[in-house]
């Protein structure tokens, strides 16, 4: 829910106004980095990855409807710019997995590295992971998430209640934990 002072500083920043962009930042890069760090497991490359959302949503600030959320609006940027990202990790994985085809592999599964919440979350589908990453950490309704994802509500319930389910799974039915 959008301030009357949020909105103030909306209206200004849709104009131009530098300084009331940067309060609105301040205010909602928490909660976008909470939420790529989630999604990504790497605090620095989530921490660049918002400065790109944050970067982008001020070149489209003018383009920002006023009766919208301004943190859902930017987490989905966010969400946008990470699946960008994907994409492009996923074509290199390819392109790296052709070129190491015959290459030995090597995995470790150690018990420490299951219980790490990033290494969990990993474990995840993307949408999925996504959906737990909002709802669960992040704090937003089902319907806020499905906004931001550009999924239906139904869809969005569906992954959080799977992605719990794993989760939990993978601690080994500790219920209390999520």
């Amino acid at each position: 829910m959008t301030s009357d002072a949020e909105a103030a500083a909306i209206g200004r920043a849709r104009k131009g106004s530098s300084e009331d962009f940067a309060r609105l930042v301040g205010e909602h890069q928490q909660a976008v980095r909470g939420f790529l760090r989630r999604l990504l497991g790497n605090h620095a490359d989530a921490d660049d990855l918002a400065q790109e959302a944050f970067l982008a949503a001020w070149r489209k600030m003018a383009e920002f409807r006023g009766g919208e959320d301004f943190r859902a609006w930017i987490m989905g940027i966010a969400w946008r710019k990470w699946l960008t990202g994907r994409r492009g990790e996923t074509r290199r994985r390819a392109r790296e997995t052709e070129t190491w085809r015959d290459a030995p592999t090597q995995t470790t599964d150690r018990p420490d590295d299951r219980l790490d919440a990033a290494a969990l979350l990993g474990e995840l589908p993307d949408d999925q992971r996504a959906a737990v990453a909002l709802c669960l950490a992040g704090g937003f309704s089902h319907g806020e998430a499905a906004g931001i994802l550009g999924l239906p509500l139904g869809t969005v319930k569906s992954h959080v209640a799977r992605g719990r389910a794993r989760l939990l799974e993978l601690m080994g039915g500790a219920d209390d934990a999520i």
